[in-house]
């Protein structure tokens, strides 16, 4: 074989190992901290700093800033989290996606047939789960710097090339590096991996000038930005403000120094001054650029939030309808990762639930207010529930299929029978709505005790089921006590409810067809709200029914 091709295929398979080997060790790292990770950045407050460390936590735990910026919009989607907090983790994710490219220009390649070795063992000879992803971390880990050595040597060799030198001359044009730096990344949607790739090439001794890398750098933080401005588009309005701050942040950090840099170049004789080896001033002009952008902006973060309001304004009505036919959070992304997969999974859930209770507050107020119009748009409504109902089940038939740790799937274990519940939520509702049909035809008529009864039941039961989702959605054990209690209200009000219109119906003061239609409709809200509660307490360990 051609030496010149040979060294063409050693640095290709060599950059395939590298790419493979951070995927392996991104997902083994998520694996091991995918069941902290949502609560990492669910729990932060509005304090900016608090945020800010979030972010850095959970991208430096999972080696990915795409993940944890995804994870955010969708949490800002589910309102879990407001534009501020995410604003944040966004600045916090940028600084920590840097942890990689800092790893690489440590010179550890030597060392990788060793961390290949202990994490092929631990994988495959152990039989705890968390011993094996600990090792599928480190395969990863060994996997990506014998790429490194793969690459080392071919990639040496282009240092004295006139043709690439020729190359490398033509990227001397800033706009052409950021560009570079821009379009490699959005197609591998990886700044870690952009930036390994660099540091790498400067290890090799490839002759890159260290103004060309810094421009790149630029482009590079640009382009991991796309990805998150992709997932939001199917999201809510604040969710897009937040992916809209992400590339704003990365475009003003470019430009901002960019600029400097251009017009005052003396800044990376200071990088050269203080890191004589050129993969370690590469791997810190990454660090000190984010750290400084975040800097630059952290001062201004309420302001920053207000004007990206005023850019994606409010809708004229001021509400943004959830009723859509489709999948919101579990689309076509076929490159999601098992952590955030789960994550999606339970606000796509959350958002089904919603529409369920939702559904069955337009359903009583159809009731008592014999409303045909309402009974319509319940009976429309309905078959969104049981489009999402089908279409999420075989997505968690996906997701369970996926790498996950044990606690994400005990959650999509759970998940299935959430479906259930909701969509049983949503289907007594549409007895509920058919209630009212049945009335209005009939021109059937209740006692006023009955009619107050009813929507006694009725409030309760509504408020119940918002409840119950609330605490779901949020994992907030701290509601469990208090749902069920509400639950046993409810129980012991159906009871003595049929009981009191057995009472009317002795002394004739309630309509025998009418007197159906209340049993019916005591049985569908006492129903619903027991389908609510196993909703809440599916945040029960396993094994575990009920608080008592």
């Amino acid at each position: 074989m051609n030496a010149g091709l040979e060294s063409i295929f050693l640095a290709v398979g060599g950059l395939g190992l590298f790419l493979f080997g951070m995927k392996m060790m991104s997902n083994g790292l998520e694996l091991i901290a995918g069941d902290q990770l949502q609560g990492v950045i669910k729990r932060v407050t509005s304090n900016r700093f608090s945020a800010v460390l979030a972010g850095m936590i959970a991208t430096v735990a999972i080696n990915s800033s795409t993940a944890t910026t995804i994870m955010t919009v969708s949490l800002v989607n589910s309102g879990m989290m407001n534009l501020t907090q995410a604003i944040g983790i966004i600045m916090g994710a940028n600084v920590g996606t840097t942890f990689s490219a800092q790893l690489i220009a440590f010179k550890i390649d030597q060392f990788a047939p060793l961390f290949i070795f202990i994490g092929i063992i631990m994988h495959l000879f152990f039989k705890k789960r968390s011993i094996k992803n600990i090792g599928y971390a480190v395969l990863g880990f060994g996997i990506l710097f014998f790429g490194v050595t793969i690459m080392g040597a071919p990639l040496k060799g282009l240092a004295d090339n006139p043709s690439f030198n020729a190359v490398l001359t033509t990227f001397q044009n800033p706009i052409l590096s950021i560009l570079a730096g821009f379009i490699f990344t959005a197609v591998i949607q990886s700044s870690s991996a952009t930036m390994g790739i660099l540091v790498t090439l400067h290890l090799s001794g490839v002759p890159i000038p260290f103004i060309t890398s810094a421009y790149i750098i630029l482009g590079t933080n640009i382009g991991t930005s796309i990805t998150t401005v992709i997932a939001s588009i199917p999201a809510n309005r604040e969710s897009k403000r937040a992916a809209l701050f992400h590339i704003m942040f990365d475009i003003i950090g470019s430009t901002v120094f960019g600029t400097l840099i251009f017009i005052f170049p003396g800044i990376l004789g200071w990088f050269q001054t203080v890191w004589t080896e050129p993969a370690r001033q590469v791997a810190m002009f990454h660090t000190l650029y984010n750290v400084a952008t975040m800097s630059l902006l952290l001062p201004f973060v309420t302001q920053v939030g207000i004007l990206m309001q005023k850019i994606v304004p409010i809708m004229s009505n001021g509400t943004e309808t959830i009723y859509e036919k489709k999948l919101m959070f579990l689309d076509e992304k076929t490159n999601i990762s098992p952590s955030i997969a789960v994550v999606n999974a339970h606000l796509e859930l959350c958002r089904m639930g919603k529409i369920a209770n939702e559904n069955l507050a337009l359903a009583t107020e159809a009731f008592i207010e014999q409303d045909m119009d309402k009974v319509k748009k319940v009976l429309k409504n309905e078959k969104i529930i049981d489009f999402l109902s089908h279409n999420i089940a075989i997505k968690l038939i996906w997701i369970n299929n996926m790498a996950l740790s044990g606690y994400e799937a005990m959650r999509i274990g759970r998940m299935f029978q959430n479906i259930i519940d909701m969509e049983r939520i949503g289907d007594h509702a549409e007895n509920i709505a058919e209630y009212a049909e049945i009335v209005d035809s009939n021109d059937l008529k209740f006692s006023g005790a009955a009619m107050q009864e009813l929507k006694e039941l009725s409030a309760l039961t509504i408020k119940f089921a918002d409840k119950a989702l609330d605490a779901y959605e949020r994992e907030d054990y701290s509601q469990l006590e208090q749902i069920h209690s509400t639950e046993k209200e409810i129980d012991l009000l159906s009871i003595q409810f049929t009981e009191n219109h057995i009472d009317r119906l002795k002394i004739a003061t309630c309509e025998p067809k009418s007197g159906v239609i209340f049993t019916d409709m005591i049985t569908d809200l006492e129903r619903t709200a027991d389908h609510a509660n196993n909703i809440a307490f599916s945040l029960l360990p396993a094994g575990k029914k009920s608080l008592i």
